[in-house]
């Protein structure tokens, strides 16, 4: 076995408190469901394990998961099994995962288990090899096709959780076997490959099965390539990743937009934590055309996105002293008033939704910061309560817009991130500092109960079956450090809270600036389907990008600012 990296694991006590075994989550059970409810009452996991959603099944029924504390972490000494049931409908093979499930712990394995891959399939006769597709490795767009999106949740949980095996308990049936040869021939989330084979559910059941199983893994089992590349990317500095993405992103700004620009602005942090001269003059380079009024910097079809993409014009003006940069910034800014000065209810271009709050305040903050001109800065917090009117829920956190209550992952990290990037540059002595200060403490607080064991945040941010998302889990983790390094939050209560969200970013982001699930691009949806069927994206992606620099670069400037100076 390789060396174990440093425990990443969360207090015990925490995790229950957080993930409790709640019973079915389905709103309506289907027959597949309630008989699923029905064989874990009657085999019940121990009370030890960590249950939550692997994702959810087209009837909206949570696909459950069972992991031991240990398995959490990549870095431990133990064997990391996965134990697999359910996924042709085969109520046997269920009960044989459940049952080795509360056999007796052995010490050297780290057991967890998806009892049931299928649970709208339990007790289905099961499909006929002969007609059977191929559904491992899935195919298309992730989470959001019918006939694939429970085989993705599964691939993909699988990919991240990277256990040392896979034991896929069937019983002849097609998809089990599907899974058992993609494993080991295609890297799930572009990880690596697992091994992984079948195993009767009747070799589970006899007497002392599990125990027997569990023995020839022992000393049998090495770390799996998965595995060894998470614990390789988990291993990388916050430096060292963020010049890793700093090579791929940030490198274009047509048009001025929140995603190119918010990655230069990760470029131009990298260089400041790097001293490399490089990235400063190629920053000004792409903003020269907007400089000279060349191109227009909020384009011929004028939105939120433009006005954010003006933030880059606020960290060059500080950076460069170029008169024209602040121009630029003040030209975002005064979308917030009338021909005659005065101010207007609100920034445009918000269409209803949180996002806004990062696209309408934070160039509002920046022109307060940088021209000491306090009408900014009361239209800033004019906007966040314009915002909060609209899409602020009574639990603190904010629904995406007011077609549906639905707390869409990413429209939550924009509040985070816009709440948390307007408090960094208003004035401490304004009022709207305080205001601003009071706000991004109880949303933080909202959002923290939401985290998962895993570390990240999801899709749906109060929906713990939705897919975990990557650019809401970037933008919250950012807000989260800012405050630790500003001294905004307790470290002793926000710490563990960033380090967990931190570790399983890094764990997302692999080579050449490669991510795991990133959620679309994402205008007003009508239900919480619409959001959980949002494409989740594997691979390079310019958002997703933008923000992983954000998050690295910021926690790179935590961690220097803690080393001991001398």
């Amino acid at each position: 076995m390789t060396r174990p990296l440093p425990s990443l694991i969360p207090s015990l006590a925490l995790l229950l408190l957080l993930f409790p075994d709640s019973g079915s989550l389905a709103a309506e059970a289907t027959p597949g469901a309630a008989r699923l409810d029905e064989l874990i009452a009657r085999h019940q996991p121990p009370a030890t394990a960590l249950r939550f959603p692997v994702g959810v099944t087209r009837s909206d029924t949570p696909i459950p998961a069972y992991l031991s504390p240990d398995d959490l972490d990549p870095g431990t000494a133990k064997v990391r099994v996965l134990l697999i049931g359910g996924l042709d409908g085969e109520p046997a093979t269920v009960s044989a995962v459940l049952q080795s499930l509360s056999a007796a712990a052995d010490p050297a394995i780290a057991l967890s288990a998806v009892p049931c891959a299928q649970p709208d399939r339990l007790g289905e006769t099961p499909i006929a090899p002969a007609a059977a597709t191929d559904p491992f490795p899935p195919a298309g767009p992730a989470y959001k096709d019918p006939a694939t999106d429970a085989a993705h949740y599964l691939w993909r949980w699988i990919g991240m959780h990277a256990p040392d095996t896979v034991l896929i308990v069937s019983d002849g049936g097609p998809a089990a076997a599907s899974l058992a040869r993609a494993l080991g021939q295609t890297p799930p989330c572009e990880t690596g490959t697992i091994p992984a084979r079948l195993v009767p559910s009747t070799d589970l059941t006899q007497p002392d099965g599990w125990r027997r199983l569990s023995e020839s893994l022992r000393d049998s089992t090495p770390p799996s390539p998965a595995r060894r590349e998470i614990q390789r990317r988990i291993a990388r500095t916050p430096v060292a990743i963020a010049t890793e993405l700093a090579a791929v992103y940030g490198k274009k700004l047509d048009p001025v937009a929140y995603i190119p620009a918010m990655a230069v602005m990760g470029r131009l942090r990298v260089g400041d934590l790097t001293g490399d001269p490089q990235y400063l003059p190629a920053a000004a380079a792409l903003a020269e055309p907007y400089r000279s009024g060349a191109r227009d910097s909020m384009g011929e079809k004028a939105n939120g996105s433009n006005l954010s993409g003006h933030l880059l014009f606020a960290d060059l003006a500080r950076a460069t002293g170029d008169p024209r940069d602040l121009a630029l910034v003040r030209k975002a800014a005064d979308y917030g008033f009338d021909p005659q000065g005065s101010p207007r209810e609100s920034m445009p271009f918000h269409s209803e939704m949180s996002d806004s709050i990062f696209m309408g305040c934070a160039p509002l903050a920046e022109a307060a910061a940088l021209t000491g001109e306090a009408r900014y800065a009361a239209q800033c917090l004019a906007h966040l309560r314009f915002m909060q009117r609209h899409c602020l829920r009574d639990d603190g956190i904010y629904r995406h817009s007011p077609l549906h209550e639905s707390a869409w992952g990413r429209g939550n990290g924009f509040a985070a991130l816009g709440l948390t990037l307007s408090l960094s540059v208003l004035p401490e002595t304004a009022p709207e500092h305080e205001a601003f200060l009071t706000d991004y403490r109880a949303h933080l607080t909202a959002l923290r109960p939401h985290q998962d064991a895993t570390g990240m945040w999801h899709q749906l941010i109060d929906r713990p079956e939705s897919y975990r998302e990557f650019t809401s889990t970037c933008m919250i983790t950012f807000a989260i450090l800012r405050g630790l390094r500003r001294g905004w939050l307790a470290p002793a209560e926000w710490e563990p809270v960033a380090t967990r969200a931190w570790t399983a970013l890094q764990s997302r982001i692999g080579p050449d600036g490669r991510l795991v699930d990133v959620c679309t691009g994402t205008g007003k949806m009508k239900s919480r389907r619409d959001y959980y069927d949002r494409d989740a994206l594997l691979g390079p992606d310019d958002r997703g990008g933008a923000m992983a620099l954000l998050v690295s670069t910021e926690m790179a400037y935590w961690q220097r600012e803690r080393q001991p100076q001398p």
